[in-house]
């Protein structure tokens, strides 16, 4: 193989990664923000919980929207789906 080809393959290799690089990055960033939303959780559908919670984390709840548990929802949907920005247990006191 000449040098002149291994310039060229090694030139391709390196656009294709660029390429990739600047793909797989616009993906990331289009990706919605989210909020945790307490108070809308199935049991056992939560993410995790609050220090007010009466288990460590995902998928751990047993009832129904917990007021303690949260679920991640896209941002700006938590209060239109009747949940709360914070725990119940952090506004009680």
């Amino acid at each position: 193989m000449s040098k002149t080809h291994e310039l060229i393959q090694s030139a391709f290799a390196g656009l294709l990664a660029a390429g990739m690089l600047a793909a797989s990055a616009s993906a990331v960033a289009a990706e919605p923000a989210k909020e945790k939303c307490f108070g809308v959780a199935k049991a056992g559908q939560n993410d995790c919980g609050s220090k007010y919670s009466k288990h460590s984390c995902a998928g751990q709840s047993k009832v129904d929207n917990d007021p303690n548990d949260f679920k991640l929802v896209p941002a700006g949907t938590c209060e239109k789906m009747g949940g709360k920005l914070a725990p119940a247990g952090m506004m009680d006191s």
